[in-house]
């Protein structure tokens, strides 16, 4: 779970999660794209290609090729597993 934490620290992993939460299936250089045109952020494709290295290793991410292309995929899988260690306490009344 180590993993989880390293990846959610740094925002720009954090805004690859938020844009393959809009839409799963995406290449390194749509990513690439939406980081420029959504957050005005234009980090080199090879650190794009490091941090979904992270976000892989950490599960947070799923890559398949077809092709020549490799194709990125949400997991929230570990997000959940954060969630069931510390569920949310309901209010005190």
């Amino acid at each position: 779970m180590t993993d989880v934490y390293k990846a959610l620290a740094d925002e720009t992993r954090r805004l690859l999660l938020d844009e393959l939460m809009q839409r799963d299936e995406q290449t390194l250089f749509e990513l690439c794209t939406k980081l420029a045109m959504n957050h005005d952020l234009t980090p080199t494709r090879q650190a794009v290609s490091q941090h979904l290295g992270v976000l892989e290793s950490a599960g947070l991410v799923r890559v398949e090729r077809r092709g020549r292309y490799k194709l990125h995929t949400i997991n929230t899988a570990p997000l959940a597993e954060i969630a069931e260690r510390w569920p949310l306490r309901k209010a005190q009344q």
